[in-house]
């Protein structure tokens, strides 16, 4: 694959706009629209800004670390960037689809890449109730709230609750529940990709409960349905020997 024609991108903060300066300078750019790969400069949040705003268009994403953890971003170096572009390995996710329906009979739908998760929002626990694909799995969960993450997204706030890390190739979405107290210490589910995932918020006056699909929340929510995004791709590039399924293994023995 040529790349000749590379969008940069670049985070608000003083180290990455220096870079996204330096970058264009060395390498030239264009329009978005017009780019055989975009190269986003900063961290692990900048990288799910820029897959959510690009997600209509055909160029691949690689970035370039310039925030703190950077799972998905590779190391900053501005020499021989054309030839780490040809050499990149080439990994293809998809989101989940959120489709949010509030106390008020509002509905809200958004995609998430790492996962969709649900939070209690004031002093009491949250009491949900769960199924998939339409059957009851678990009639009440009290807990602080749950998680639905892909694989993409498993080493995140998922890996955080003490959900599995999933590979990266895997047709599972990983069920996390947050500090749950019925059932007690009940630590979540393995699920096919292709089911459809549905928490019913219980008790919504006294336990009220928001959502969050990666950085869009929505407050008061009375139901959440969950389903993997086939249709939309993502493509990220990693260089050699670096890619997500690799970083994935690692991840479970640092």
């Amino acid at each position: 694959m040529e790349y000749g024609k590379i969008s940069f991108v670049a985070a608000r903060g003083e180290a990455p706009q220096k870079a996204l300066e330096t970058l264009r300078a060395r390498y030239g750019d264009v329009d978005v629209q017009d780019a055989d790969v975009i190269v986003a400069l900063g961290g692990d949040g900048f990288m799910l800004h820029t897959l959510h705003a690009t997600q209509a268009l055909p160029a691949p994403v690689y970035g370039m670390n310039q925030g703190t953890v950077g799972f998905l971003m590779n190391e900053y170096r501005e020499d021989d960037l054309i030839a780490r572009l040809q050499a990149a390995e080439a990994a293809v996710i998809h989101p989940l689809r959120m489709h949010a329906t509030c106390v008020n009979d509002d509905t809200t739908e958004a995609l998430a890449i790492n996962e969709v998760s649900l939070l209690r929002s004031g002093p009491q626990a949250a009491k949900l109730r769960i199924s998939v694909d339409g059957r009851v799995r678990m009639d009440e969960l009290v807990c602080d709230g749950a998680l639905v993450s892909t694989p993409a997204g498993s080493t995140a706030y998922n890996y955080s609750a003490h959900g599995p890390i999933l590979p990266i190739g895997a047709d599972i979405l990983a069920l996390t529940a947050m500090a749950a107290f019925r059932p007690r210490r009940w630590r979540g589910a393995l699920l096919p990709m292709d089911a459809t995932i549905t928490f019913d918020v219980l008790e919504h006056e006294k336990r009220p409960v928001n959502a969050v699909a990666d950085s869009t929340e929505v407050r008061n929510v009375l139901r959440v349905d969950i389903n993997s995004e086939p249709g939309i791709s993502h493509t990220l590039l990693f260089d050699p020997g670096h890619g997500l399924e690799e970083r994935l293994i690692r991840e479970q023995f640092a």
